[in-house]
């Protein structure tokens, strides 16, 4: 299938799920257009057997497999998302509240792993179906980080406080590259393609990872802001942040760093006063119009493209009671995630339990986990892992999704919107 040819199927089935959603479920476009693919391969999958001779699923996974989610996100289209959530940030919350977005996305993520990890082993062990403790650690770290498309995309509907805001931008866009290090060490492990990595080994890999990533993303960042001071030109504004976001990304990864992070502190240093100062307001209304609609564009992609890998995954009793086991475990682990990670930073937004409450529910998991469950080697431990991984990201994206706002409402009734 030619790029062309795949890229109007996909705006065609984006476009028509969008109008079906407009005119019946009125869900947000991103959540229709994702129940919509879900529906349509369910149907797919119904009606497969039915008319063997035709293999109804034949195409879709020819689709599938000419996108190859994982790679066209982790490698691809994550440099944009990432990019345009960061440039929505509001710096100046992020700076008096980087302690406690720090400790979210990184003591936080590392204790989700952690008590995932050892919850589905200690109860597959019980149910009398062990599976080796490093699986179970793929298996957290593939559903720690919580998606900055689906949390940023939120956070435009919902008139919360803006520390809150803050917090909740900073943990999603950041934390999804300590997953993806904790990811890629344990598969590493479990399958044997890594030898045994000692603590310092794997201190020094993080710090390489994450932190080379800020620095690089910094000074790229910098970098564009500099080049942008002396002119006056919105293409050469829009041009220059294109390449600002996928050179950040591509030469993190050259350089064996963290793309995710890199890109990420890139896109907030125009955020900063300085950008500000130097791009006039229409330049930087022009800036901002245009990667919204990138990332709404990509947005309902991503969206359609993890409807339609349900046709990835073979159904089995087995992986449909455990998934229905740990979507309220993945729940309990976030939220003792939460308290644990930001209770020595002292938030002073608590309000008696609501920001972290909000913070739990608000914990939603999207495309990145899919990639990662999606990228992993065939075998047993794949056919267990991707069913419980896809089924939780649904899960947090239609029901904690659709009622985030509610909860919001709930525990932030004077909030404006």
């Amino acid at each position: 299938m030619h790029t062309l040819d795949l890229l109007a199927l996909l705006l065609c089935l984006s476009a028509g799920f969008s109008i079906l959603n407009h005119h019946t479920l009125r869900m947000p476009v991103t959540i229709g257009v994702l129940v919509f693919s879900l529906l349509a391969s369910l149907l797919v999958m119904v009606l497969n057997p039915l008319f063997p001779a035709y293999d109804l699923q034949a195409f879709p996974r020819r689709v599938l497999g000419a996108v190859n989610l994982p790679d066209a996100l982790l490698n691809g289209a994550l440099s944009f998302l990432l990019f345009a959530g960061a440039m929505q940030v509001d710096l100046g919350q992020l700076q008096k509240h980087l302690l406690s977005v720090t400790a979210l996305s990184v003591a936080g993520t590392i204790l989700a792993v952690g008590f995932m990890a050892g919850a589905t082993w200690g109860g597959l062990s019980l149910a009398g179906h062990p599976v080796p403790f490093i699986w179970c650690v793929v298996l957290g770290a593939i559903l720690a980080p919580t998606d900055p498309v689906s949390v940023v995309g939120m956070l435009k509907r919902l008139g919360l406080p803006a520390p809150l805001q803050a917090i909740f931008a900073g943990e999603s866009l950041f934390n999804d590259g300590v997953g993806v290090v904790i990811s890629g060490v344990a598969i590493g492990l479990a399958t044997g393609q890594s030898p045994t990595i000692t603590l310092p080994d794997l201190l020094v890999r993080f710090c390489h990872e994450a932190i080379g990533g800020g620095l690089l993303g910094l000074a790229t960042g910098w970098a564009a802001l500099f080049v942008l001071r002396g002119q006056r030109d919105p293409h050469i504004d829009l041009l220059t942040s294109l390449a600002l976001a996928t050179g950040t990304f591509s030469l993190a990864s050259q350089f064996g760093m963290s793309g995710a992070i890199a890109v990420v502190v890139a896109g907030l240093c125009l955020g900063t006063r300085y950008s500000r100062a130097i791009l006039h307001t229409e330049a930087r209304t022009n800036l901002d119009t245009t990667w919204t609609v990138i990332d709404e564009v990509l947005n309902v992609f991503l969206f359609l493209l993890i409807g339609l890998e349900l046709l990835d995954i073979t159904p089995r009793l087995f992986t449909f009671v455990l998934t229905l086991a740990v979507i309220p475990l993945s729940i309990a682990v976030r939220a003792a995630s939460v308290l644990v990670s930001t209770l020595p930073v002292h938030l002073r937004q608590w309000d008696r339990g609501r920001v972290p409450a909000l913070l739990t529910w608000g914990g939603l998991r999207g495309g990145i986990s899919v990639s990662l469950a999606l990228g992993l080697p065939a075998g047993d431990m794949r056919d267990l892992l991707l069913p419980v991984c896809y089924g939780v990201v649904v899960f947090t994206i239609i029901v904690q999704g659709l009622t985030m706002e509610r909860v919001a409402r709930a525990l932030y009734p004077n909030a404006p919107g």
